[in-house]
């Protein structure tokens, strides 16, 4: 019998571009020292989904004659995992884990992993990073003991389909998807083929059995999913778990999710005994706020469908070098410039030869352009070196020609401000009419930053 020809290509590991020789840059993505060498066999069969669809006979139809039906989502007992994945864990879905090292991944999957078998869903964990005693020591530490909860240590993905058929799980978690490996493949595991290959393995597997299978993946240091961006594609859902090392705090975001909204967050916090969900962040994040401060405001952002409110920290100050510094914590870097070179032209505010430091306090990340009247009012209050009102939240858009425009959701980002005891809000005048307002809490509409800087810093 012939044996399957080989040969040798080289494949980028950031993008699967592929070259039959070496390249220091790789032509799809720009990124340099990327290129690596691997096997491929011609005549090596691939299986994936089409196979798993030909051997069904599945054929064609009408979307008027296929029959809906509401499969009921699988629970978990976290409602912040719960909300980011729009209401639960999709039978025969494909979730993509991503995140730091040591950020939490695994910790929050083995958690879940035990509320589901204490409820009766059969979990299978796979772990090709660590032994069966490792996942027990770190299961003990979590106070995690429950019959239906299996664990298995393996990396070859034949191996794993059949501990999958043996136990037969509702809910599978791979741990790591660059550890495994499929024999066919003669590429190193955590290659672009092993990668792409497992997946789409792990994705049949998922569809013709009905089982949600979670999938880890590590990143790289931009902070990507390691591996071929093919992969992101062919799951149904992208989980990014994110936050500062040496804060507690962890958020779990949706970059991509088929079976709900990708502007949902979840946050945790990180304690002795394991993750811990925060029902109520905006408390959290404002506990340690101290009051009657200089270039310290707070806004009401909006995450989702969840109000969040934080605090946000500025302090201006002379510059010794030629060109002042411009340094943000948790801000796009390039609002901030931006919304300073409004400040410097419409209202006045010398702050050319001025370094700037700004920060949002919690170690929580805000994108949304509400939260550019809170930045304005911080860079003036230390400029001017002037204080804030404790009891001030601050919501609204700047443009570039000074104006303050409107925001949406207004009413359910006054109300959480209102919850948590703050008496005045300054708000786009825009916005003023249409809804209620909350008892005890009094609205300031502005429609020029310059008209925001003298209800907040004139008392």
């Amino acid at each position: 019998m012939a044996k399957a020809k080989s040969k040798s290509i080289f494949m980028c590991q950031d993008c699967g571009y592929e070259s039959p020789k070496w390249m220091g840059k790789c032509p799809g993505c720009q990124a340099w020292n990327t290129m690596v060498e691997e096997l491929i066999k011609k005549d090596a069969p691939v299986r994936g989904l089409s196979t798993a669809r030909t051997e069904k006979h599945q054929k064609p139809q009408s979307i008027s004659e296929v029959k809906s039906e509401q499969e009921p989502r699988i629970p978990t007992n976290y409602q912040e995992l719960n909300r980011v994945l729009g209401g639960g864990i999709v039978p025969g879905s494909l979730i993509l884990v991503g995140g730091d090292p040591g950020i939490g991944k695994s910790t929050l999957l083995l958690q879940v992993s035990f509320q589901l078998a204490q409820r009766g869903e059969r979990v299978l964990y796979i772990s090709g990073e660590e032994s069966v005693k490792q996942i027990k020591l770190r299961a003990d530490r979590l106070n995690v003991t429950v019959k239906d909860l299996y664990v298995y240590s393996e990396t070859d993905v034949e191996y794993i389909e059949m501990a999958m058929n043996e136990i037969k799980p509702s809910i599978m978690i791979i741990d790591s998807i660059q550890t495994v490996y499929r024999s066919e493949v003669t590429s190193a595991p955590g290659s672009v083929s092993q990668v792409r290959e497992c997946t789409s393995h792990f994705m049949r597997m998922a569809k013709t059995n009905n089982i949600a299978v979670f999938i880890v993946g590590h990143v790289t240091k931009e902070g990507a999913i390691a591996g071929p961006r093919m992969l992101e594609h062919m799951v149904d859902a992208v989980l990014y778990f994110e936050g500062e090392r040496h804060h507690t705090f962890r958020i779990l975001r949706a970059v991509k999710n088929r079976f709900g909204s990708t502007n949902e967050i979840g946050v945790f916090e990180m304690k002795e005994l394991g993750l811990e969900e925060v029902l109520n962040p905006s408390e959290i994040f404002l506990q340690d706020r101290s009051t009657r401060t200089v270039g310290s405001t707070v806004v009401a952002s909006l995450e989702g469908t969840r109000p969040m409110l934080v605090e946000i920290q500025a302090l201006i100050s002379p510059t010794s070098f030629h060109n002042p510094k411009r340094m943000a914590t948790g801000i796009d870097h390039n609002r901030v410039s931006l919304l300073m070179a409004v400040l410097e032209k419409r209202v006045g505010l010398l702050l050319q030869n001025q370094d700037a430091y700004l920060n949002v306090a919690g170690g929580v990340r805000i994108d949304e352009p509400a939260v550019d009247l809170a930045v304005a009012v911080s860079v003036a209050s230390s400029f001017r070196d002037e204080t804030t009102r404790p009891t001030d939240v601050l919501i609204g858009e700047v443009g570039l020609t000074g104006e303050v425009r409107r925001v949406s959701r207004i009413d359910q980002r006054v109300h959480e401000a209102a919850k948590l005891g703050f008496t005045r809000a300054i708000i786009p005048d825009k916005n003023i009419g249409g809804w209620t307002v909350p008892d005890g809490i009094e609205i300031v509409g502005v429609s020029t930053v310059d008209e925001a800087l003298q209800y907040a810093l004139g008392g």
